[in-house]
């Protein structure tokens, strides 16, 4: 599935705080569980917890987490101008567990 680099508008660029992926609605039903708490990430070789927000079901569809900003920040994909976040593959495994790659 395709998803978007996501920020809160002021994120830190130096720990990766306020960054995430955002997850189209359509594809969250597709995808995604409701009774999942956390889904597992795979990054390169590191494997990244990320809770779940109750606020994912309702219109905040990103999974945020500093560990996605870092990453993105090492690669050059954040910070990005307005209008020109980044794109990227969320590939599902099983069950709870994606990998992301870069589009």
């Amino acid at each position: 599935m395709l998803v978007t680099g996501w920020n809160n508008g002021s994120p830190n660029n130096q720990t990766g705080a306020g960054y995430g992926i955002r997850v189209s609605k359509r594809d969250r039903d597709l995808y995604f569980r409701r009774e999942w708490k956390e889904v597992e990430i795979e990054i390169e070789n590191e494997v990244v917890v990320v809770r779940v927000s109750r606020s994912f079901w309702r219109n905040c569809s990103e999974l945020r987490s500093s560990k996605i900003g870092k990453w993105m920040l090492k690669n050059g994909y954040a910070p990005w101008s307005k209008g020109n976040a980044p794109k990227f593959e969320l590939i599902p495994l099983s069950g709870n567990r994606f990998k992301l790659l870069k589009h």
